[in-house]
């Protein structure tokens, strides 16, 4: 555990010119105390940490000294191996640099961990588009990606409906979904998603733009999935449930909004049937989730679509008489 801890307190004093022993101790999770001890015993084992006295001081590394990765256990270079995408990394024109990458890692691990490359591949695979799905990679998606590498304006045709607008987008980041890639991009001084698939056009500026510091990609995009996922819910359905309908409507309709209905839904009747207004993207949609729940699920509102699966129930029952 310590030795373990010892690294990282390494790692993190060569990634930055001086830690404090309150930011080591944060990063490290352990008291400052404990922070005073391991460097005494980092500077002990010969590497060379100086402490700086006063308010300003803290901790840094003297010459220019750098460790080499002998410190990662087996499970901690194969997941290294894994950090990266291949198929993404394709698309988005980086494969020859992360196969640089992952070259120089290797080189300076130790004999015994070289095989963790080839030993996570064998054991992992990522295959990110969903099925029946032919992936596409966008056109310009490498285009995209080398401005949102390089923090550069772009200049983009983009299609919408059945026009094309213009925009001038400060690119922040990507983002692979069910094998569909999305630019997050600030423009107006406010971020927006694009569906890169969607791009006519797009030109780097030799300009670059202040990156916003505070923007956490991975927070936005769940923000902004889940909104959508809300917005298109436009309809309402009340439908009448049994025990085996409850269990399965989450896996029938979308989730949250299922688990969100159950939540708010009644006591169940003297029969143990529970009566849920469900928020649905359509009738039509409604239509083809709920069919697949059958007798589980009676729908009782709105009246078009409780007729229609009378119709269906009907039909059926000829069917199978």
């Amino acid at each position: 555990m310590r030795a373990a801890r010892l690294i990282r307190m390494v790692l993190l004093l060569q990634s930055r010119p001086s830690m404090t022993a309150a930011e080591l101790a944060r990063e490290l999770e352990v008291s400052e105390r404990t922070v005073t001890r391991d460097a005494q015993a980092l500077s002990e084992a010969g590497v060379p940490v100086y402490a700086d006295r006063g308010r300003a001081g803290g901790y840094r590394l003297i010459g220019g000294y750098r460790t080499r990765l002998t410190g990662l256990a087996r499970s901690e270079a194969e997941a290294l191996f894994l950090s990266g995408v291949p198929t993404a990394l394709r698309e988005m024109g980086l494969e020859d640099a992360a196969s640089a990458a992952r070259l120089k890692v290797s080189a300076a691990l130790l004999p015994s961990l070289r095989d963790a490359p080839s030993s996570a591949a064998r054991r992992f695979h990522l295959d990110a588009p969903g099925w029946w799905q032919e992936p596409r990679t966008p056109e310009l998606l490498p285009v995209i990606a080398q401005a949102v590498w390089d923090d550069r304006r772009v200049s983009a045709r983009y299609r919408r409906d059945n026009d094309e607008v213009v925009r001038e987008l400060e690119p922040y980041g990507l983002v692979l979904k069910a094998g569909v890639w999305y630019l997050c991009a600030r423009v107006d001084g406010s971020f927006r998603v694009y569906r890169t698939e969607r791009f006519a056009e797009v030109t780097a500026s030799a300009e670059r733009f202040a990156r916003d510091e505070d923007f956490d990609l991975a927070a936005f995009w769940e923000e902004r999935a889940a909104d959508f996922a809300r917005s298109i819910l436009r309809t309402k359905v009340v439908v009448r449930l049994t025990d085996a309908g409850t269990r399965h409507l989450p896996y029938a309709t979308d989730r949250t909004a299922a688990l969100e209905a159950l939540e708010a839904a009644p006591p169940a009747d003297g029969l143990g049937r529970v009566t849920v207004t469900l928020p649905v993207e359509s009738a039509e949609v409604a239509y083809t989730q709920l069919l697949a729940l059958g007798p589980e699920a009676e729908v009782l509102e709105p009246e078009e679509l409780r007729a229609r699966f009378g119709r269906t129930a009907a039909r059926l029952a000829e069917l199978y008489r």
